[in-house]
């Protein structure tokens, strides 16, 4: 099952200095049939302004996971940790027992780029952690590269609960397969236009998928995709 979900269906909000686009029920938007997919809780897709910021707030049992697109996020929390997180980078905070943390556009003046998300862990009170990576284009440019995983995948962030995150940046015809290790999956696109087993997706678009044992993703032009296997 492939379930094809447009940009514009996706619920908008714009508060001045940011302008978001939430896949599930998050804020003020509630509905109760678009909760999650399986583990996945939180798919914000975010545009901060220049000098906009999240004030110091707290999470707690939660795997929040941010891939910046453009520009640059400054990150602050309460056990210590503060860094730059650039285009192309990951970061991974493990809420666990409890964690206060702040982000912020740190350019004046240029908007920020970023999806953040948010998967349910496997256990509850564990000790909250941080930490980041740089991937490349290059690293990423026709392949799907591992980012984030359960701890089971090489060289990737790590992450409580049996989930992998992938990356690709496509030129016009490329395409890749995956062998799905869960039983759901959870593609967006970030920019261009792909197919996923046949059907079309746009900038924007995401595809809820379950029950499928192999994925074939290819673009129609240079595009750039984010993939999740989830349990």
């Amino acid at each position: 099952m492939i379930r094809i979900i447009p940009s514009k269906d996706r619920y908008h909000a714009d508060f001045g200095w940011l302008a978001t686009n939430w896949h599930f029920s998050f804020g003020d938007y509630y509905d109760p049939q678009n909760e999650r997919w399986s583990k996945l809780r939180v798919f914000n897709d975010d545009v901060i302004q220049g000098g906009g910021a999240f004030g110091m707030h707290p999470h707690k049992n939660m795997e929040i996971i941010t891939y910046v697109l453009d520009g640059q996020l400054e990150h602050q929390d309460s056990v210590g940790n503060r860094g730059l997180i650039h285009p192309g980078e990951v970061q991974v905070m493990s809420a666990g027992k409890g964690i206060y943390h702040a982000e912020r556009n740190a350019s004046p003046d240029k908007p920020l780029h970023l999806l953040q998300l948010w998967f349910e862990p496997k256990h509850f009170g564990n000790t909250p952690r941080w930490e980041q990576k740089q991937f490349t284009r290059e690293q990423r440019a026709g392949k799907l590269l591992p980012v984030v995983s359960a701890g089971d995948i090489p060289g990737t962030l790590t992450i409580d609960q049996d989930a992998a995150i992938y990356v690709a940046s496509l030129d016009a015809g490329q395409s890749v397969n995956h062998a799905v290790a869960g039983t759901h999956a959870y593609l967006f696109v970030t920019d261009g236009k792909v197919s996923v087993n046949g059907q079309m997706l746009a900038s924007g678009d995401q595809a809820r998928i379950a029950d499928e044992k192999t994925l074939q993703i290819r673009a129609d032009g240079r595009a750039e995709l984010i993939l999740l296997d989830l349990p």
